[in-house]
């Protein structure tokens, strides 16, 4: 008896003696990492963009792609007979390992169209149930994924447990979704044990995927938990919302806990109690109840800035529907005096007042985030922190409070109104500190000494005023402490820049020269100049000015024609020559008189 292996894992054994050399082939062990799988898939065909409907289209053609290979078609052009991937196919002598893509894909491309319905149930609610009929099919096939990979025996334990733990996730999404709390979270629960031992036991470098799916299923856990009862979920519950990690989440707590504890009808505010009709504002409401707790619990400076955000937005919405229910009903617009109308509009006073309340806070806490990172010298965003930004800071958080002021229904509110001064004398007092650090830092130390003074008087009186806000006093005393601090610094450098003034006019009168000549026409005289550091100095005038010059002299040989030059025929020979050629020419010339000279 031979035994051989070949390259794709698949033992044979032949037996030498037997006539017909009869061949038995035992395949090897299917292995599929899913998650590693199906995250690359999703990554490159639209989940990258929440682009469900792409990537349910991808899901369909590889099953289509996968079952012309494998040779398991579903029927004809004409007839559709169902065929599964059954035990059958992967205990078969060709088992390989793209069989178990099959009822994988057909899981998630029921999920992604689950998805895609989600998306679009915001503007058409009735998808809801279908949504959960494809959840209902995705869960299927995921079941049927984990019963191939058991009852065969052909799967190795790795590829078996990311099945169990596939189809407990898609199980508890499922639950989730039909609001069964318990169950949902003993699913997700399982799933999140089998993901944590998977990561444990791989190498370093395969549990990323499995360390990303146990942070998606962290939510979905707290916030069944929160349902179930756990109260200190609902702290974890808002931060992560805060995060972006959980959407529509203060809707949702709403629903939860006005079924536990009954729904908010009322509102009792500044000693008068108003009935809540809109949906949106009691749910808002709901909400609120929690949420300094979340702030408080939150790790960072940012996350608490990130989670009163959104509560502002839900906030704004609020308000809105007010004003939508004002403007709709007409019992509301035209008896303006009674009861009901002034009801409902001391309620939008109301979510305004929380609206500016909520929008101090997230101020003041990016104020402390501008200190800090100034304090330290940490750039926010790439720029380094002046003072002028946190004086900015300061007259936005000055305009919240002269809105607190101008409340509808509050004007003549006495107590009201001292309280908001009290607190608005204190982000005075902060505001004109740091404008004094601009002054300082323009060398404006007069005016930075009055604004000094100015924050002095009203730290004072702030603090005279016995504010209920302990935070707010603790930062008033810090605050007088630095308006001394910094009466001396700015004192200190005035009377250094008189000693630099002093230095430089003591070769001078002491006043500024300015003289219209330019620099290069007297050069030998040294005055300070300050007009020499300025943009225009007066070194050399351009164009230079114009100079006469000497002219180069024109010649013309007028005289020549009056002068009489001596005769040097005799000297030349000319004379001789002039006998020797006079012939009867010359007698003529004789004769008639011609070539007499007039002497």
């Amino acid at each position: 008896m031979v035994v051989l292996e070949s390259e794709s894992g698949d033992v044979q054994i032949i037996n030498p003696d037997d006539e017909t050399k009869q061949e038995i082939k035992i395949p090897n062990s299917l292995s599929l990492e899913i998650f590693r799988l199906i995250k690359d898939a999703q990554q490159q065909h639209g989940l990258r963009h929440g682009d469900y409907q792409r990537y349910r289209g991808y899901c369909s053609r590889r099953i289509r792609r996968l079952r012309k290979v494998l040779k398991i078609p579903q029927g004809d052009r004409r007839h559709y007979r169902r065929r599964d991937v059954t035990a059958t196919h992967l205990t078969a002598t060709n088992a390989e390992n793209r069989l178990l893509c099959v009822p994988l894909l057909q899981a998630e491309r029921a999920w992604a169209h689950a998805m895609q319905l989600r998306q679009e149930a915001n503007t058409e609610p009735r998808k809801k149930f279908h949504l959960v009929s494809r959840l209902k099919k995705a869960c299927n096939h995921a079941h049927m994924l984990l019963q191939l990979c058991e009852q065969s025996g052909a799967c190795d334990a790795r590829t078996q447990l990311e099945a169990g733990a596939y189809a407990a996730w898609l199980s508890g999404a499922l639950l989730l979704e039909l609001q069964q709390w318990r169950p949902a979270a003993e699913s997700l629960q399982r799933a999140q044990l089998v993901l944590e031992k998977l990561s444990a036991a791989l190498p370093e470098d395969e549990r990323l995927v499995y360390k990303q799916k146990v942070d998606e299923l962290k939510p979905s856990l707290r916030y069944c938990a929160y349902n179930i009862g756990d109260e200190s979920a609902a702290g974890d519950l808002v931060a992560m919302r805060g995060q972006g990690l959980i959407e529509n989440l203060d809707t949702l707590m709403a629903q939860a806990k006005e079924s536990r504890s009954g729904v908010m009808h009322e509102v009792d505010w500044r000693g008068r109690r108003v009935t809540v009709r809109p949906e949106k504002v009691r749910l808002f409401l709901i909400a609120m109840q929690d949420l300094d707790k979340s702030v408080a619990n939150a790790q960072s400076t940012q996350a608490k800035i990130d989670i009163l955000e959104n509560i502002l937005m839900d906030c704004k919405d609020a308000i809105s529907a007010i004003k939508e229910e004002i403007k709709n009903d007409p019992k509301l617009k035209t008896s303006s005096e009674s009861q009901q109308t002034s009801g409902i509009n001391y309620l939008l006073s109301y979510l305004m007042y929380l609206r500016l309340v909520r929008t101090i806070e997230r101020n003041n806490l990016l104020v402390q985030q501008a200190e800090e990172a100034r304090k330290n010298n940490i750039p926010i965003d790439g720029k380094k922190v002046r003072p002028q930004d946190l004086t900015r800071l300061y007259e936005i958080i000055l305009q919240n409070y002269t809105e607190l002021q101008q409340l509808p229904g509050f004007e003549s509110d006495a107590a009201y109104q001292n309280e908001i001064d009290m607190e608005l004398k204190a982000y005075k007092a902060f505001r004109c500190y740091y404008i004094a650090q601009v002054l300082t830092g323009l060398r404006r130390f007069r005016e930075a000494l009055a604004m000094l003074e100015r924050c002095g008087t009203y730290t004072s009186d702030a603090l005279a005023s016995k504010l209920q806000d302990k935070w707010l006093v603790t930062k008033l005393e810090t605050l007088q402490k630095d308006i001394e601090t910094c009466k001396f610094e700015v004192h200190a450098d005035s009377v250094l820049e008189d000693e630099e003034d002093e230095e430089e006019t003591k070769y001078t009168s002491g006043k500024s020269y300015k003289d219209k000549k330019p620099l290069v026409d007297r050069l030998d005289d040294y005055r300070e100049e300050t007009q020499m550091l300025t943009k225009n100095p007066n070194i050399f005038k351009m164009p230079p000015p114009m100079e006469a010059v000497p002219c180069k002299p024109l010649f013309f040989d007028l005289a020549c024609n009056f002068i009489e030059f001596p005769n040097l025929d005799d000297k030349t020979g000319a004379a001789n020559a002039k006998k020797q050629g006079a012939g009867i020419t010359g007698l003529v010339k004789g004769f008639l008189g011609w070539g007499k000279s007039d002497k």
